[in-house]
């Protein structure tokens, strides 16, 4: 509840539940998510609106192994429930894995050891064309200056092969103290290699875009959301003036 209520005071609009299972065990299974309402009684209104702030549930596979991914490719009646689904692939057969043939939203990037892989361009390019985004973790990189270090060297490697598109900037906060504004979120994104105008897509749009590919994953077809459209200039500006005095003429 504390964490939800710094979340709508420094600007967030929605928020997600990350429900965490690593195949370590035997017998992992995938349980239902915990419905939100069961959480949070009555739900904070987000600064500046009258609209109150979304959760949604996600939930996260760290995958060491290939059979690990049957799970996923497996129609569990459970894995519908979640809204948004991530894989943290451990190596660079299962990255390359998640990339090309996993149903997922989300593809996680290890940022607190030095990856025991290179990111080649197939995959990558493979994963932004299916829809399916990149998410980088600020937190450890706030927590400890060695882990600063691989954050940054680890997205900056990321970065070199996407070109900085299709990236998610997420907290995976466990404390209040652990989360940061957009604008803050946004700057970080300036040291990972991003620029401005990424950087800001990366705590937005693109946010928006994994839920709407989460959506998606649901349905049958697709989901289609509208956008205003700006208005188009008259060809009247557009047409140079001695052009437009030949026309008359």
């Amino acid at each position: 509840q504390n964490i939800l209520t710094v979340c709508f005071s420094v600007g967030y609009s929605a928020v997600a539940l990350n429900h965490v299972v690593d195949f370590k065990e035997k017998k992992q299974e995938i349980s239902k998510p915990v419905s939100p309402s069961e959480l949070f009684p009555s739900l904070p209104i987000v600064q500046g609106t009258s609209k109150r702030i979304k959760v949604l549930t996600r939930l996260t596979l760290i995958v060491s192994d290939p059979s690990h991914c049957n799970l996923l490719r497996s129609t569990s009646a459970n894995i519908r429930l979640y809204d948004i689904i991530a894989v943290f692939p451990k190596t660079e057969k299962l990255f390359h894995i998640a990339c090309t043939t996993l149903d997922v939203d989300l593809v996680c990037i290890n940022v607190t050891e030095k990856l025991p892989f290179y990111f080649r361009r197939p995959p990558v390019n493979m994963a932004i064309d299916r829809g399916i985004y990149f998410e980088l973790l600020y937190t450890p990189a706030i927590k400890d200056s060695t882990m600063r270090r691989y954050t940054i060297s680890n997205a900056i490697s990321l970065m070199q092969i996407c070109k900085g598109k299709n990236i998610v900037i997420s907290s995976a906060a466990e404390r209040p103290l652990e989360l940061r504004g957009p604008y803050d979120v946004a700057n970080l994104g300036l040291l990972f290699g991003l620029s401005e105008g990424e950087a800001k897509a990366a705590v937005s749009t693109n946010c928006r875009a994994t839920m709407l590919h989460g959506e998606t994953r649901k349905s049958a077809c697709g989901v289609v959301y509208t956008v205003k459209k700006p208005r188009k200039v008259e060809e009247e500006e557009t047409v140079p003036a001695c052009k437009k005095a030949k026309t008359q003429a």
